[in-house]
C-alpha cells in the first residue's frame, strides 16, 4: 500500500508539472533550434563549482558575463525572448544537465509586457523551483527582478507589483533568494536611468550591465 501510495504521489506531482507547462508555455517549441545548439556548445563545459545564468535575452546578451564575475566559474544559458514558462519547458535541458551550485534566473520581463499576470509567472517560476529541488536539492536559485527599461517604463506599476510578489515568494522558499536590480537602475528622481540602454530602449548597454554586476556580486557565492 505504501508502495502504491508513492507511486500515485509521484505520477499526480509529474502530471502537475506537465499541466502548468502546458498551460502557460506559449508555443515553446519555438525555441527548440537554439536550446539545441546552447546545450551542444556548452556540452563540455567545466562544472565544477558552476554558477548558471539562465532567462531572457538580457541574460543571453550578457557577453562580458564571465569579466563581470573573474573569480568565478560562470555560464551563460540565456534564450531571447523567452518567458518564465519557456524556462519551464526547458529547465531539464538547460539547467538540470550542468549540476549548478547556483543559478540565477531572469525572466517575467517578457511575460508582463505581453500581459501575464504575478500569479502566472509565479506559478512557472514555482514549477521550475520543484524540478531544481528534486534534481538538484543542495543548489541555491537567485530570482532576478525583471529591470525597468524605457520601452516599457508605463508597465512600471506592474512591474512592481509583481516584484514585490516575487520577493515575497522566494521569501517563503529554502535556499532561494531574491535580486533587486531594479532599484539601482533608478535615479534619484525614481525614474529609469536614460543612459543604460542600446538604442532599443530595452536591453542593457556596458554601462548597464556594470550596474547588474554589481547588484549580483553580493548574491554569488565565495566557494570555489
Amino acid at each position: 500500500m505504501r508502495f502504491l501510495r508513492r507511486v500515485s504521489i509521484l505520477l499526480a506531482f509529474c502530471t502537475l508539472i506537465t499541466s502548468t507547462r502546458l498551460l502557460f508555455a506559449q508555443n515553446p517549441a519555438r525555441f527548440q533550434k537554439e536550446v539545441d545548439s546552447i546545450v551542444a556548445t556548452n556540452g563540455s563545459v567545466n562544472k565544477d563549482n558552476l554558477i548558471l545564468f539562465t532567462g531572457s535575452s538580457s541574460i543571453r546578451l550578457w557577453k562580458n558575463l564571465s569579466a563581470a564575475f573573474p573569480d568565478h566559474n560562470v555560464l551563460n544559458m540565456g534564450f531571447g525572448g523567452s518567458e518564465m514558462a519557456d524556462l519551464l519547458y526547458y529547465t531539464d535541458k538547460l539547467i538540470i544537465p550542468f549540476k549548478p551550485k547556483q543559478i540565477f534566473i531572469y525572466e517575467g520581463d517578457n511575460d508582463l509586457s505581453l500581459g501575464r499576470s504575478p500569479e502566472q509567472i509565479i506559478a512557472s517560476a514555482d514549477g521550475i523551483l520543484s524540478l531544481i529541488k528534486q534534481h538538484l536539492p543542495q543548489t541555491e536559485v537567485i530570482f532576478i527582478s525583471p529591470k525597468p527599461s524605457l520601452s516599457r517604463w508605463g508597465l512600471k506599476e506592474k512591474y512592481e507589483d509583481y516584484n514585490k510578489q516575487l520577493k515575497h515568494w522566494a521569501s517563503m522558499k529554502r535556499n532561494v533568494r531574491f535580486a533587486d536590480v531594479w532599484t539601482p537602475m533608478l535615479d534619484n528622481d525614481g525614474k529609469v536611468m536614460q543612459d543604460i540602454f542600446v538604442a532599443d530602449g530595452l536591453h542593457l548597454n556596458e554601462k548597464g550591465y556594470s550596474i547588474w554586476a554589481s547588484a549580483l556580486k553580493k548574491y554569488i557565492s565565495q566557494s570555489r
